[in-house]
């Protein structure tokens, strides 16, 4: 089979059917070998019924969450390339030939651009439509250097071997950014085709809520950017401390009317702090994630950085530093006696109390942070004869082939733990 049509719906029997209705006339009209696939997420409305009247075939995912549905329709599909879209009948399903043209051509992931097809009035609240969407689309390009005009039309088609092959695993809306994020990170072939978006047929408020789910998209985002949560900021962080700290370390500097002294050193000082833990979670995160399979393997440069910084030089740079903090509070310590532990000038003192101190948390950050990514890189290996089924260790469960009941309106398939089913 060479395409299924996928709709996730929760409570939609005032448009599913008419949904399932376009998709299954633009397969007949263009004559694709194909289905049209409604996962069902509990709808209590009598969605499956309609769906299937339609001629749908239904299956029940019992994991609740819009990608929760996507990801139990995708296991259940049968065609070799899967076209999603909502079931609120907002998307034009008698119009998705671009998209099969460009799976045909070589696409891996093809994504709806609503704001190239158009948006009809009233289809998108102005929030989405002038913030929340262009906003996070631009995040999405700068984080992952993609060419995506519209990371959240829900309207895209994808082949489904190599979208199984990303482990997907986002819950709820974030879903849709997961989807992009990470065929870019795999360097999938992705591109882009025109589509419009209607007013749904609904009278019930939509699933989406604005603010909560625009939020889930961003921290899905950042979190699966660290050069952008964490490195780019750490570095700005720790390059501004420097240079500030260099600046007023030998005496105060005065710039027009302002007066920058020793309580600026402080502040230089929490950022120099700051900025260089900030840089080691970039490196933790990156080295885990890509261990965990969260995240693609890193850039050459990158790996041949990691290779020559090695634990030993870690550990003689971090014992270098150290030393000369130790030396700074040794020198401070002998003023403070050669006073007889009395009063000192403040301003003189702390010029060499702040960066030896400095010295010093940045040589136990680097020391202990060093461990902690030798940790990290430690690959989990086994022989494979203690692998072998009876040591104790369970054995590998095969997929399962998706079941439909004998009406052909009901499949329940799990999602969360399960391999992908099997398709036919």
């Amino acid at each position: 089979m060479e395409l299924t049509v996928l709709m996730p719906c929760l409570n939609e029997a005032e448009t599913v059917a008419t949904c399932v209705r376009k998709a299954a006339g633009f397969l007949a009209r263009t004559g694709i070998d194909g289905e049209v696939l409604v996962a069902d997420n509990g709808s209590t409305d009598g969605s499956q019924r309609l769906a299937a009247d339609a001629g749908a075939r239904v299956v029940a995912v019992a994991e609740p969450g819009y990608g929760n549905a996507l990801l139990g329709g995708i296991a259940a599909a049968r065609g070799d390339y899967v076209i999603m879209g909502d079931a609120d009948d907002s998307y034009d399903f008698t119009a998705l030939m671009p998209f099969v043209e460009q799976l045909r051509a070589g696409a891996d992931l093809v994504m709806g651009n609503r704001f190239k097809g158009g948006i009809a009035p009233g289809a998108m609240p102005a929030l989405h439509r002038y913030l929340g969407n262009p906003v996070l689309s631009f995040i999405g390009r700068l984080f992952f250097r993609t060419h995506i005009g519209d990371f959240h039309c829900g309207l895209r088609g994808f082949r489904r071997s190599r979208i199984l092959q990303l482990g997907l695993q986002a819950s709820g809306m974030e879903f849709a950014s997961e989807l992009v994020v990470k065929a870019t990170l795999a360097r999938y072939r992705v591109s882009e085709v025109a589509t419009t978006l209607s007013p749904d047929g609904r009278s019930r408020p939509p699933h989406l809520r604005s603010w909560r789910d625009g939020w889930r998209h961003l921290r899905f985002l950042l979190l699966f950017s660290p050069r952008w949560l964490f490195l780019y900021p750490g570095l700005l962080l720790l390059g501004l401390g420097l240079a500030v700290g260099i600046a007023v370390t030998p005496g105060p500097l005065r710039i027009g009317g302002v007066n920058f002294d020793v309580d600026t050193l402080a502040v230089a000082a929490a950022m120099i702090v700051i900025g260089f833990q900030s840089v080691l979670f970039a490196l933790f995160t990156r080295v885990y994630a890509e261990a965990e399979g969260f995240l693609p393997q890193a850039s050459p440069g990158f790996r041949k950085l990691m290779s020559a910084w090695s634990l030993e030089r870690s550990l003689l740079t971090g014992c270098l530093l150290g030393a000369v903090g130790l030396a700074g509070l040794i020198g401070s310590f002998a003023e403070w006696h050669g006073a007889r532990f009395g009063d000192l000038n403040y301003e003189t003192a702390l010029r060499v109390v702040m960066p030896s101190v400095t010295a010093l948390m940045l040589s136990c950050q680097l020391i202990l942070g060093t461990f902690f990514l030798s940790i990290l890189g430690i690959r989990r290996t086994r022989h494979p004869a203690a692998a072998a089924p009876g040591d104790g260790q369970p054995a590998a469960v095969p997929p399962q082939p998706a079941a439909e009941a004998a009406d052909g309106t009901s499949v329940p398939v799990r999602v969360a733990g399960k391999a992908p089913a099997a398709r036919d």
